[in-house]
């Protein structure tokens, strides 16, 4: 298939303003917000009506044992041994048959992202950076969310940290809404990543007041009164 015919292909699939959207962002001009966020290592969850999420077991991510990402991860491999031998702290959950389908990533001192952002991100004494979590697809909408991201508050503390910071795409609801229901809360602030033609990229941080995320609690329904009963 030529260019032509595979961007016909693409419109076709998604239309032409998606299309050209994607096309500007990716050869021209990008901007991503990236939220800050912070949450302690104690306080409990609220409760989730997440489907259990059985027969899996944790294992600390070594450069030796990043194969096992092969199945539904495969494009990672290379960048999970990377991350372990620069000292970061990775969990990957694995099925029966040994293959991982969730992990996440933890580093205790200044992050240099240079897989992804290019950019580093800072901590403060007493908090640690989280990064890179991600479930496979047929794990979608169980407990590993939130199992994995627990354990590893649970490790870190025990290592003496008291805050766990992160940052989120301001575009992936989804992972809002995740942080949202796990009791993160918004430190004001914002990276922007700009990309520029494709080859060049610049930073900036901003700061704001008002919360970028209330529109995404779900409201709590207004408990009944004896006279509403009556």
């Amino acid at each position: 298939m030529n260019v032509i015919e595979e961007l016909l292909l693409r419109i076709k699939q998604k239309g032409l303003r998606r299309t050209l959207g994607a096309l500007w962002k990716r050869y021209v001009f990008a901007h991503r917000e990236l939220l800050w966020m912070e949450r302690d290592l104690v306080t409990p969850i609220a409760p989730h009506n997440l489907r259990p999420c059985e027969g899996l077991h944790r294992v600390d991510i070594t450069e030796e044992n990043t194969e096992a990402f092969s199945k539904y991860f495969g494009d990672r491999v290379r960048t999970m041994a990377e991350l372990a031998a620069e000292g970061h702290t990775g969990h990957m959950y694995l099925d029966q048959d040994g293959h991982t389908v969730g992990f996440v990533w933890a580093s205790d001192r200044d992050y240099f992202d240079r897989h992804f952002y290019r950019c580093t991100f800072a901590v403060q004494p007493g908090e640690y950076f989280q990064f890179g979590g991600e479930i496979a697809r047929p794990y979608f909408g169980c407990s590993l969310t939130v199992d994995a991201q627990t354990a590893l508050w649970q490790v870190m503390a025990g290592r003496g940290f008291k805050k766990v910071v992160d940052v989120c795409d301001s575009a992936n609801i989804q992972a809002l809404k995740m942080h949202v229901r796990l009791g993160y809360q918004e430190q004001g602030r914002i990276t922007h990543v700009y990309d520029l033609f494709g080859h060049w990229r610049f930073f900036r941080e901003t700061r704001y007041n008002e919360s970028r995320l209330e529109a995404l609690r779900k409201p709590q329904r207004p408990v009944a009164t004896a006279a509403a009963q009556a």
